[in-house]
């Protein structure tokens, strides 16, 4: 049992190990690999280590799309339910419905594609125009197809993604195909069967059409908010960095104002010194002077005693 948990347990941290070295930005990619690759030899988990050396660089595109689906996991769940009710739906769509599904479509993959492309260059690198284009590619690709939604869901892909030609709808039952076999008469049961049927097939897909369009919606919302909180970080980094740069700006008056303030206090020590050298040396002479006047003064007063 405890070589089972021991086990699960490594399995869980070279899946993790996986998780991180994918977002690493791709020309760090290698050498990140190499390092882990060392660090699970050195455990002795031999196993892990060829797991890892086989995790092969993603394009830039895909890091970022790899990227965004670790640092907005949110995000990403409702974009992902939001392929799947768009799939769903589809099957139940008119010209005029098909045609707004389309553009909520590309309004949803434009705006979470900038938000990768923020997150990329948060992350210290700048998609180029094709890398730009890959990435909204994978994006529709996650959108309308299934197997694309749960590759990026996996989050290591090494490349980016191809959308279908047309959008890949769900399940829901094909309509009857013209020229098709009428029912035939005196069976008024099983035609009302049959009208309810289809009224039951058109019931259930407008409600998928609804989720889906809520769906969208709520993904639209939760961009928009997503994008004024960014803006609103955005404008605090400046002021902070204006901050900074006036803290900088002050700190460096400061210390122009110590040295020069060092190098009148080390002038005026000087100064002084000088002085109370002359000071002692005037002291000095003073003393002589006063010690000679006094001499003088006791030799006039002999004199002048001894005068007749």
């Amino acid at each position: 049992m405890n070589a089972r948990k021991s086990r699960e347990k490594q399995e869980r941290d070279v899946e993790a190990v996986l998780d991180e070295l994918y977002t690493t930005p791709p020309p760090g990619f290698v050498a990140r690999r190499e390092t882990l690759v060392a660090a699970a030899k050195t455990a002795g988990q031999a196993d892990d280590a060829r797991r890892i050396h086989a995790a092969r660089r993603p394009t830039l595109a895909a890091w970022a799309a790899n990227l965004l689906l670790r640092s907005q996991p949110e995000e990403s769940r409702q974009f992902l339910e939001l392929g799947q009710a768009l799939r769903e739906a589809y099957d139940a769509l008119d010209a005029d419905g098909l045609k707004e599904l389309s553009a909520q479509r590309r309004r949803v993959v434009a705006a979470l594609s900038r938000q990768a492309a923020q997150v990329a260059r948060e992350a210290g690198h700048q998609l180029s125009e094709p890398a730009q284009q890959d990435l909204e590619a994978t994006l529709r690709a996650v959108l309308a197809d299934a197997d694309a939604a749960e590759q990026w869901a996996g989050g290591r892909l090494t490349s980016g993604l191809t959308p279908p030609s047309e959008f890949r709808a769900g399940t829901a039952p094909p309509a009857k195909r013209p020229g098709s076999r009428s029912r035939p008469a005196g069976a008024p049961s099983r035609a009302r069967a049959s009208k309810d049927e289809l009224a039951e097939r058109r019931r259930a897909r407008q409600e998928q059409l609804d989720r889906a369009q809520e769906a969208a919606e709520a993904a639209e919302q939760r961009l928009r908010e997503e994008r004024a909180r960014r803006a609103d970080v955005d404008a605090e980094l400046r002021r902070a960095r204006e901050r900074t740069e006036e803290a900088r700006r002050l700190m460096s008056a400061a210390e122009e104002r110590m040295r020069q303030t060092r190098q009148e206090y080390r002038q005026a020590e000087s100064d002084r010194q000088e002085a109370e050298e002359r000071s002692r040396s005037a002291a000095e002479a003073f003393a002589r002077a006063e010690r000679e006047a006094r001499k003088k003064a006791q030799d006039l007063r002999r004199l002048t005693a001894g005068a007749p």
